[in-house]
């Protein structure tokens, strides 16, 4: 089986696990607001959470692999660096109060304790072990 089949077959056969994750950090993020755990819950869980999910999306793991100009453009590390970047710029944004809102250095940790462990397996799930 050439290279490119058998990326696209692991891929297409990790989709509905990553369909999964994608779904239960939506859920846990939006949670935040639907119920009251705690200072925890309503100032870090969304922080971990939406830049996990949005990882998975902007990603296209939770759908079978496709070749196009988003996907080659959105690499692994592209993904995470762009996620870096936007995360870190709201969060200077607050901290500059350019807008209205609570600058939290916590945040910094909150928002990479999900997405680099994603980032992770995504490349080591996407590697080729042969």
């Amino acid at each position: 089986m050439p290279r490119t089949e058998k990326v696209k077959s692991k891929h297409d056969l990790l989709a509905p696990y990553w369909a999964a994750g994608l779904i239960a950090l939506c859920l846990t993020g939006l949670s935040t607001v639907w119920f009251d755990f705690g200072a925890f819950w309503k100032g870090y869980v969304l922080d971990m959470t939406g830049p996990a999910w949005n990882y998975i999306l902007f990603r296209g793991l939770n759908t079978a692999k496709s070749q196009n100009v988003w996907f080659r453009f959105f690499t692994p590390i592209r993904t995470l660096i762009l996620f870096l970047f936007v995360c870190f710029g709201i969060e200077c944004a607050q901290y500059f109060e350019l807008y209205e809102s609570t600058f939290d250095p916590w945040d910094y940790l909150a928002y990479v304790s999900l997405l680099i462990p994603l980032f992770l397996m995504d490349v080591w799930l996407s590697e080729d072990k042969e």
